[in-house]
């Protein structure tokens, strides 16, 4: 039996989360067209016969402009310490540039063995996959080279194969029905965040926070019910309104929208109340961010 960890590396929007929920067949990392969406250290846990792969999924390697970002590198850099493999993601949709090659010599540095994951390849010729995978191969001495699209689910099963063939022998590390390590109530942040995330541009998704005020499950056997309440942070006071839209109309579909997800990931009925409060400079406040779980 094999099993280990395998960190999955690459920049913002890479495609690290949706090609985590497709490998463990459930969705706890959230997804959106938003560079940076991935804030905290996800670990997703996918059990078979042959063995048990502890995926961890971390925020995009990228410059760091507040505490809150050099603390979800610190995440990323913290994770490259103790696991057996690592999967790096890279869009092959775009062009090599100087952040492709920053994130190919942090995994030199760490001198971790890992897998190159071409993603994306359903938005490309094929016939341009080899000039990309010479590129790669002869910057850096990957294991492997796969093309996957974490979308379609092209090529996933051979990527699994690779991962179990250099994963070492072992007992599972979780009980094999553990998806992940997260909580119910960190995860309900984090849909509700995503929803947050498909409605607002350009600045705002980065000055956008969720932080759950209430998770009370004491009506969820007798009642099928769980109450959430939870706070929607940004910077400025002028901040609330794009969030709240006309009437506070987009507030209302941003929780009905969440609500939708959180039912289904929760399997009962959520009564969800959602306020936006200002909170000054809190990519920067360490107290914050503590509340967040930001580094954790």
């Amino acid at each position: 039996m094999k099993s280990g960890t395998a960190v999955i590396l690459g920049r913002p929007n890479s495609g690290k989360s949706t090609l985590l929920n497709t490998l463990v067949g459930q969705k706890i990392s959230i997804v959106s067209s938003k560079p940076q969406t991935t804030r905290h250290r996800i670990l997703g846990i996918a059990s078979e016969d042959r063995g048990q792969i502890v995926f961890v999924d971390t925020p995009g390697i990228h410059k760091p402009e507040y505490r809150m970002n050099r603390r979800m590198l610190q995440t990323v850099y913290g994770e490259l310490k103790a696991v057996d493999l690592a999967l790096l993601v890279v869009d092959a949709s775009i062009s090599f540039g100087s952040g492709e090659n920053f994130v190919l010599e942090t995994v030199k540095k760490a001198n971790l063995k890992a897998l190159l994951l071409l993603n994306k390849i359903d938005r490309i010729a094929k016939p341009r996959l080899l000039p990309i995978m010479q590129r790669y191969s002869s910057a850096c001495d990957f294991l492997e080279i796969i093309p996957i699209s974490a979308r379609t689910g092209e090529n996933l099963g051979l990527l699994l194969d690779k991962i179990f063939h250099y994963l070492p022998e072992g007992e599972p590390l979780y009980e094999s029905d553990l998806i992940t390590d997260r909580t119910e109530r960190f995860l309900s942040a984090e849909f509700i965040r995503e929803k947050l995330l498909e409605r607002v541009r350009e600045e705002m998704p980065y000055a956008c926070a969720v932080l759950i005020r209430k998770f009370d499950e004491s009506g969820r056997e007798k009642k099928n019910r769980v109450v959430i309440e939870a706070d929607i942070l940004v910077e400025r006071r002028s901040q609330q309104g794009i969030v709240l839209g006309s009437g506070a109309s987009q507030l209302r579909d941003l929780g009905i929208a969440a609500r939708r997800d959180l039912e289904k990931l929760l399997d009962c009925k959520v009564y969800l109340g959602l306020q936006v409060r200002t909170a000054r400079n809190w990519r920067n406040d360490d107290s914050i961010l503590d509340q967040l779980e930001l580094g954790a």
